[in-house]
């Protein structure tokens, strides 16, 4: 008798001990347990939200309980916590990671993280022509990559301030 064969009888004839469970849509109850951290400081410990809306590297994605566990790298982006009785708070990050845990709890570790309003758009547009600018120009190859850097950080800014 084949291993496949042998493997597959021997697991119809063996009794169900674990239930399987069953993935499905969050219910409008249910929680993420959040912690939003940084290297200096923790915005969030454990805290019960309702959605959490991020920009991942492959795409925005929002989390909900009963979530797929993974493991998402960040790009410099919103991070959107919602709370319930749609009241959200939003926080822009430089890039980070975002993780999913079993059993509806999300970590974010982000590199730096402030609060989307704290941000002036004419600031931002001004820091943004300046590492254009030094992107552009006569400089070393070194200060040219970390304008570049620079500019895309206050690109996804500007672009995160216009919504």
């Amino acid at each position: 008798m084949s291993a496949l064969r042998l493997v597959t009888s021997a697991a119809r004839r063996a009794p169900r001990t674990f239930a399987l469970g069953r993935r499905g849509y969050a219910e409008a109850a249910d929680k993420i347990s959040l912690s939003l951290v940084l290297p200096h400081q923790a915005i969030f410990t454990s805290a019960d939200v309702v959605q959490v809306n991020l920009a991942a590297a492959t795409g925005d994605m929002g989390i909900l309980a009963n979530h797929a566990p993974t493991i998402e790298p960040l790009r410099p982006g919103v991070v959107e916590v919602i709370e319930g009785g749609n009241t959200s708070k939003k926080w822009f990050v430089s890039g980070g990671f975002a993780t999913v845990h079993p059993n509806n709890k999300l970590t974010i570790n982000a590199v730096e993280a402030a609060p989307l309003d704290a941000f002036s758009p004419e600031a931002v547009r001004a820091n943004l022509q300046e590492a254009l600018k030094v992107a552009a120009g006569n400089g070393s190859e070194e200060d040219k990559v970390e304008a570049r850097i620079e500019a895309d950080v206050y690109e996804a800014l500007q672009h995160a301030l216009s919504k």
